[in-house]
């Protein structure tokens, strides 16, 4: 019966130990939306299901009237051109700049930090709540090669295994 309660609490503690890494994913300490938003162009990303198999991926970024934000990506899949609309909040301005939460489906929301943003708004890194998440969006198809380096440096010094990304081809956009 021990064994069984030991299996038990082993295999409810799974799921906090993976939650528990060791990345910084913190916002950056000024964020000005105003000035992001607009196009970003997703220059690389960790693979995950809702992106699966995307290239050309962009993201537009509309201030509505109400203070929310609609958020249309959009990208090419298996020759076909798809769109997926959401909105995004930002919820603590002051105590949080850069930390948004953005939902694709009715209430659900998840965080969208922004932990990294060059001082012209040409580049951004962007994680979320765990080390599954991570993008490099820039304004242009092709960003400058300075300002990834220092993307991906920072990446690297927050925790990121930078190795998982994929490269964006952005061919269609350019």
């Amino acid at each position: 019966m021990k064994t069984l309660l030991y299996a038990v609490i082993a295999i409810c503690a799974l799921p906090l130990i993976s939650c528990s890494s060791q990345i910084d994913n913190t916002t950056v300490k000024k964020f000005d939306l105003n000035r992001y938003l607009g196009i970003w162009y997703e220059v690389a990303r960790y693979n995950h299901s809702f992106e699966r198999g995307m290239d050309n991926t962009m993201a537009e970024y509309i201030l509505q009237d109400d203070g929310t934000v609609a958020v249309i990506n959009t990208g090419w899949k298996n020759g076909k051109f798809k769109v997926a609309e959401g909105k995004a909040k930002y919820p603590d301005p002051t105590g949080k700049p850069g930390g948004l939460k953005v939902s694709f489906f009715m209430f659900f929301y998840s965080p969208y930090n922004v932990m990294l943003v060059d001082e012209n708004y040409q580049l951004s890194l962007v994680g979320s709540k765990s080390d599954n998440y991570l993008w490099i969006l820039s304004r242009t198809p092709e960003p400058d090669p300075v300002l990834l380096e220092v993307m991906l440096a920072e990446a690297e010094d927050r925790g990121y295994d930078t190795s998982k990304l994929i490269w964006v081809d952005q061919s269609r956009n350019k």
